[in-house]
């Protein structure tokens, strides 16, 4: 994995935390919008929108550096509309970076001919 992919991959992974507690905090105010006096979702609702857009926008470079399968794009994307989707993403994309980083270590020791 080159350094612009594993660069993707981090910046992905960074924000899909960020943006699946922002969904859920979302949904939490859109309750209590509902039940209390307390609204919070014009505020709360463009906090998720801009993580989304970047969620969304890192997803695609990604997709683009990393050369995915249509299947695991999808995935991604999917996990990125689920409420704690992003959490999932974020530990599927951390043990993507770790085995990169074992095989390619590997390359350079010459236990590997890849």
């Amino acid at each position: 994995m080159d350094l612009k992919t594993a660069t993707a991959l981090r910046r992905l992974r960074l924000v899909s935390a960020p943006e699946a507690i922002s969904f859920l905090l979302l949904l939490i105010c859109s309750v209590l919008k509902r039940t209390t006096e307390f609204n919070a979702v014009p505020v709360m609702g463009m906090v998720h929108g801009v993580l989304f857009i970047l969620y969304v926008i890192f997803w695609a470079d990604a997709w683009n550096r990393a050369k995915w399968p249509v299947k695991t794009a999808a995935l991604y994307f999917v996990l990125s509309v689920l409420p704690t989707g992003g959490f999932f993403a974020d530990r599927k994309l951390r043990r993507e970076a770790e085995d990169a980083v074992i095989a390619s270590r590997a390359r350079q020791e010459g236990a590997v001919k890849a």
